[in-house]
């Protein structure tokens, strides 16, 4: 996490001096604005990678000496057939077109199928324990 948090970290300083050269040249308040919240956006990622990297061991992409067959092997657990992502990506157009469109009822919809979708997601492969 280490590249990871040094390329949030390089933004985060071009974003600030994008910022104050912004500022000097022009006056205009909303790109200023925005601006320096990108950059504060980006120092706040870039600050949770510096402190989750401390805390992992050291991967093979931190390490500039390492091979390629270093990070060979398991990477994670990927559902093989999950209907799940797909029920997240509907549930979440219905909430953007009530969004786009203003309609309450809708949005209220999409957010409940949001909160639907994501909970089946999440707990997808939840095994409750055993009862004794």
């Amino acid at each position: 996490m280490k590249v990871e948090s040094r390329i949030f970290e390089i933004i985060t300083v071009f974003f600030f001096i994008a910022a104050i050269v912004y500022t000097v040249l022009t006056h205009e308040v909303v790109g200023i604005v925005g601006l320096f919240l990108t950059g504060g956006l980006s120092l706040i990622i870039g600050t949770y990678f510096r402190f989750v990297s401390r805390r992992l061991e050291t991967r093979p992409e931190d390490n500039p000496e390492a091979e390629v067959s270093d990070g060979a092997g398991d990477v994670g657990f990927f559902s093989p057939g999950s209907y799940w992502p797909i029920t997240v990506a509907a549930s979440a157009a219905i909430l953007g077109v009530g969004l786009a469109f203003f309609y309450v009822w809708l949005l209220v919809i999409g957010g409940v199928l949001v909160l639907l979708a994501v909970g089946g997601l999440v707990f997808e492969y939840h095994i409750r324990p055993a009862e004794h």
